[in-house]
């Protein structure tokens, strides 16, 4: 991929597609195209035939997704079915049929097992059952990363996957029905300490382990790796620590300066236990995160602060 290349960003107003292409920006690369959701509907296989007919990128990142939080996924699983899916088959096809050089699909952690040994190593893929609130998506996922495999086998496509661990930076979704527990807790802490009020309550036991990569880390290494990967074989993407909810939560609280207690409601679901990925083959890539996770709160907090009356909120 060259400074000159043309580059295909899809989803590039969201979470990842916004990081991507600020880093294919400031890498300067010049050639960028975008489409917003009014100009291309990826849903719709004929458009996006006729935009790649049209357009003819040379190298595609492929982050569009409509994605969610445990209530977002359980409320509406047909949605995350079938939209990820027409998604990914209508872009992964196109992209072959009209020459494209290289494409990069980004994947979730939550293609993993519910119950797959700690770490998440890329050759646990289908071996038990998923995660029932977000099965959904995770299957959309997985038949994302057999595409890309299919195509590579079948017709020699150059199509790799990328398996990121949970995100969270510039750019993030703040709604509270729809969005995941990192910008969820900033909105929640946020708001209670304006109010003043006494409680901030977060859902489950704060048992749960969970890992953060701040998207920009994550778009470093969607660039090295156009750069520098060409296999078959899936790679986990992450930061290779993690630390439970509660944790997490009180992390939070302190960034923000919420000063009132912390309530568990242990009446809602908790989700997969733990998540935390095997970064092994990323880092014999050459590849490692630089932004560390009080470091990117307090970034992302101060971004909230200041876009929060244009945030998906």
């Amino acid at each position: 991929m060259q400074k000159g290349s043309k580059i295909f960003v899809a989803g590039h107003r969201g979470l990842v597609g916004s990081a991507i292409c600020r880093a294919l920006d400031a890498g300067g690369y010049a050639q960028v195209v975008t489409q917003s959701r009014n100009q291309l509907d990826l849903t719709d296989p004929t458009a996006v035939e006729r935009f790649f007919e049209s357009a003819r990128p040379e190298y595609v990142f492929l982050a569009a997704a409509k994605v969610g939080g445990i209530h977002a996924n359980s409320s509406a699983p047909a949605d995350f079915l079938r939209d990820n899916l027409q998604i990914q088959l209508n872009v992964i096809d196109a992209a072959y049929r009209a020459g494209v050089k290289k494409l990069e699909f980004l994947g979730s952690s939550c293609i993993y097992p519910k119950h797959a040994p700690q770490p998440l190593k890329e050759e646990h893929l289908l071996t038990g059952a998923l995660e029932p609130t977000n099965e959904w998506y995770a299957i959309a996922k997985i038949a994302g990363i057999k595409q890309c495999q299919a195509y590579r086998r079948q017709y020699g496509f150059n199509a790799i996957s990328l398996m990121p661990t949970n995100l969270y930076g510039p750019g993030d979704n703040f709604d509270l029905q729809n969005s995941h527990v990192l910008p969820a807790l900033i909105r929640k802490f946020h708001e209670a300490r304006e109010a003043g009020g006494a409680t901030v309550t977060v859902w489950g036991s704060g048992a749960p382990r969970r890992e953060f990569l701040h998207v920009d880390d994550l778009a470093d290494a969607c660039l090295y790796l156009m750069q520098h990967y060409e296999g078959e074989e899936i790679v986990n993407i992450g930061w290779g620590e993690d630390l439970s909810i509660a944790e997490l939560a009180a992390m939070v609280k302190d960034v923000v300066g919420f000063e009132g207690e912390i309530i568990y409601d242990a009446g809602k679901p908790d989700g997969t236990p733990r998540k935390l990925m095997d970064t092994s083959r990323l880092t014999a890539l050459g590849w490692k995160p630089r932004i560390g996770l009080r470091e990117g709160l307090e970034q992302t907090y101060q971004w909230f602060l200041e876009h929060r009356d244009v945030l998906r909120t």
